[in-house]
């Protein structure tokens, strides 16, 4: 397993993912996306995964204020996640072609 762990900032549901992967001694590897810009092909991926109705935070007041939380077309939404990381739904929890968004233990014990 080569899992990986996209966050924005340390919040509550990134600090759970680290300490579930932790505890079960699977190593990953984190990475904050305001150094690490994501690319075209990645965020294609997620949106494949995920979907555009999942890959933004929109609980969060700040993404609601921005236009790209009502765009449903990949050719919108990828530009607007490469100059605003921030609007993602964190942690961002990769394992090769598998991703989750939030905290979904459920899902990641099915990974092998």
């Amino acid at each position: 397993m080569n899992i990986q762990i996209y966050s924005g900032k340390k919040n509550f549901d990134t600090q759970k993912a680290e300490r579930y992967f932790k505890e079960r001694r699977i190593p990953f590897q984190s990475l904050d996306l305001k150094k690490h810009k994501l690319g075209e092909r990645e965020i294609q991926l997620m949106i494949r995964n995920i979907g555009t109705e999942n890959l933004l935070d929109r609980e969060n007041t700040k993404v609601k204020e921005h236009p790209a939380c009502y765009y449903d077309r990949a050719e919108l939404l990828i530009p607007a996640i490469q100059e605003n990381p921030w609007l993602l739904k964190t942690p961002l929890v990769r394992n090769g072609n598998k991703i989750t968004a939030g905290y979904q233990p459920a899902v990641w014990e099915t990974w092998e």
